[in-house]
């Protein structure tokens, strides 16, 4: 049985760790995913500083004596590792990621229920629905999405917070479809890392009526802007490959899913239309009896006005 966490109390308030409780009326589960991913960051950089001892003691020990070998030596030469910066600058995207609609099922309050305001929206493996509840059936996907500030000279986007969600396996949206109202799976919030890089783990999003398989994501400029989704600098989608998503719906769980793919393309998609989806279509390897992993590398420009709003993208089924 976990044990609830005690909030301290300071002169100015209940606090936690340190920092003071948004809520001082709630538990500190409670505080809603700002206060998270305070915490997150803080115990990263906790840690960070932590591995930085670790690792310089274990090179102080590894470090060749006055008495190795010159073939010692040469062995032990590290290899050089490019930087952030020059990772980021190397095979840029030709140009900014589209806004896209957010679609009829958001879940960030624009469109009614906000699980962003709810504590654990914050993880890497989305799954399951937060406080217990289903876990997701389909073929398992690593989604890895990497955000570079064009403002900035394309340099990584940390500390962005990346809110991802996609529909199941048949086709529905947790929170939203017929059945799964009461879910929360496949939807969740990481915050880029010092390369820009955010990495959830889920599965193969279907494909319903109308649309080509996608999956859905807003960027937020930091930590504290989740709170209301007009703070989004960009709302996009990704689009996954054709071939992937042919050998992944002759599978039980995507029924349906092979004849709506069927009847739609890239070319005709009503997001991705415009240009095929250029800019928005994932790198994928893997297969189906070990999953996927799909990469995309977004442009965000954050003193363009984005124009991506909640509006209907296609007709989901939900679930039978």
């Amino acid at each position: 049985m976990n044990r609830i966490p005690e909030p301290d109390h300071t002169p100015a308030g209940p606090a936690y760790e340190g920092r003071l409780l948004d809520r001082a009326d709630d538990e500190v589960v409670d505080q809603g995913a700002p206060f998270d991913i305070r915490t997150l960051m803080s115990r990263r950089s906790v840690l960070s500083l932590a591995g930085l001892g670790l690792g310089a003691a274990a090179l102080a020990a590894c470090t060749p004596t006055a008495t190795a070998s010159p073939s010692a030596s040469a062995t032990a030469a590290p290899t050089a590792t490019p930087s952030a910066t020059a990772l980021a600058n190397s095979d840029l995207p030709a140009g900014e990621i589209p806004d896209e609609t957010a679609g009829p099922y958001p879940g960030d309050g624009s469109n009614g229920p906000d699980i962003l305001e709810r504590s654990g929206i914050v993880r890497s493996d989305i799954r399951s629905s937060l406080e217990g509840g289903t876990t997701a059936d389909g073929v398992p996907m690593t989604l890895r999405l990497t955000i570079l500030d064009t403002a900035r000279g394309d340099v990584p986007f940390a500390g962005a917070a990346v809110y991802v969600w996609h529909c199941d396996a048949a086709g529905g949206y947790s929170m939203y479809s017929n059945g799964v109202e009461n879910e929360t799976y496949l939807r969740g919030v990481q915050v880029a890392d010092a390369s820009g890089v955010v990495t959830f783990t889920s599965v193969i999003p279907a494909c319903y009526t109308g649309r080509w398989p996608h999956i859905h994501f807003e960027v937020y400029p930091d930590t504290s802007a989740m709170t209301d989704a007009e703070n989004a600098v960009a709302t996009s989608q990704v689009a996954l490959p054709e071939d992937i998503c042919t050998a992944v719906y002759a599978l039980p769980p995507y029924s349906g899913s092979a004849r709506n793919l069927e009847q739609v393309s890239l070319a005709s998609d009503n997001v991705f239309g415009d240009d095929g989806g250029a800019l928005q279509l994932a790198t994928v390897s893997g297969d189906t009896s070990s999953g996927y992993g799909v990469s995309l590398t977004a442009r965000v420009d954050t003193t363009t006005t984005p124009t991506a709003g909640a509006a209907p993208g296609g007709r989901s089924p939900g679930r039978p």
